[in-house]
């Protein structure tokens, strides 16, 4: 319904909007240049943006896996443990399919159903439209739940989801809005239209990789945007809930959900280049990773936040970085054994 309303009605695009357009444009045009610079920096933000992808994607939806297992889940061919390890090394196998392949694959339903069989683990209704209507519900601590948003209904899937296809192809030919407007309302559209029993979210966010590929943005390639997501998973809801409103009867607001999306691929721009811009540097790129990490701190933090927030890097590797920092005077640790806390020093 959002994309409809794109293609029918003069674009009034809010200033805001337009002030995060011109700031992707800019990154756009520069992200050419990227390739041919320090090729095993960017070969460990590509490993590291698909460890923290299958992560966080998962993590919104409360899917974890054990810190220590994280890496043989995501890059290894160790025995999976349990369901939540399927589905994280399944959104694995869906991002490297993307990476590897996005020029030649279409967006369509089949598409689209593979990404949820593989993000869903491969198992039970995986890559199977919903056969009961389900909608969007909110859980209160108290145990009190409302509806947030009625889905389309389980009948109607099908041929929404085709809808939803053609539209994008259209747009495709037409360009009847900027790409970033448009691929802020097909995801939009996507979680509306909530195709799957389950798993909704994941693909969503596999789909806004995939059709960001398609208009030209490539830093999802570097930069975990589903990690970005989670880290402002508040706002995502309140602007999803916010744009979703009269959805079916063609009346939304999507400036929400837009500035939404157009944030984090600005964001994810932004630390991309001030990644790349730590090339000069004679530490090694995983070091890099760990002390970006430290230096977004604010406060106390702790050795296992960083474990969390740098998946892929060892423990031993960011306990030798926090010793190096602390030996330059930048942290100190207040307390000692493996809880112990650190802070930055001004």
């Amino acid at each position: 319904m959002t994309l409809q309303q794109l293609s029918k009605r003069p674009l009034n695009i809010p200033v805001a909007t337009s002030w995060l357009l011109a700031d992707l444009g800019e990154a756009k045009g520069r992200q050419e240049l990227h390739p041919r610079r320090e090729p095993e920096r960017l070969r460990v933000l590509r490993e590291h943006a698909l460890i923290e992808s299958a992560i966080s994607s998962n993590r919104i939806e409360g899917v974890v896996v054990e810190q220590a297992r994280v890496e043989q889940v995501v890059l290894g061919r160790s025995v999976l443990k349990d369901r939540d390890e399927q589905e994280v090394r399944g959104y694995r196998e869906a991002l490297s399919w993307i990476h590897e392949n996005h020029g030649g694959i279409r967006i369509s339903a089949e598409t689209i159903l593979r990404l949820h069989f593989l993000s869903h683990g491969q198992t039970g209704d995986a890559g199977q439209f919903k056969v009961k209507d389900s909608d969007i519900i909110e859980k209160y601590p108290d145990g009190r739940t409302r509806v947030r948003f009625k889905t389309v209904p389980a009948k109607e899937t099908p041929g929404r989801v085709d809808e939803f296809v053609s539209l994008w192809e259209d747009y495709r030919r037409e360009q009847w809005a900027p790409p970033p407007i448009a691929l802020a309302a097909a995801n939009l559209d996507f979680l509306c239209i909530h195709p799957f029993r389950d798993g909704n979210g994941r693909v969503s966010r596999l789909l806004l990789l995939l059709m960001a590929y398609h208009v030209g943005f490539e830093v999802g390639r570097y930069i975990s945007i589903e990690r970005l997501i989670e880290q402002s998973k508040e706002r995502y809801y309140e602007t999803l809930e916010q744009s979703s409103a009269g959805w079916h009867e063609g009346l939304n607001e999507p400036w929400h959900y837009t500035n939404f999306v157009l944030t984090t691929l600005k964001n994810a721009y932004r630390e991309f280049e001030q990644r790349l811009g730590e090339a000069t540097s004679p530490r090694g790129a995983k070091s890099a990773l760990v002390e970006a990490a430290v230096q977004a701190k604010t406060g106390h933090f702790t050795l296992a936040a960083l474990e969390r927030e740098c998946p892929g890097v060892s423990r031993d590797l960011i306990r030798r970085v926090l010793g190096d920092l602390r030996k330059k005077g930048a942290v100190e640790a207040i307390g000692r054994g493996p809880g112990a806390e650190w802070r930055k020093k001004s």
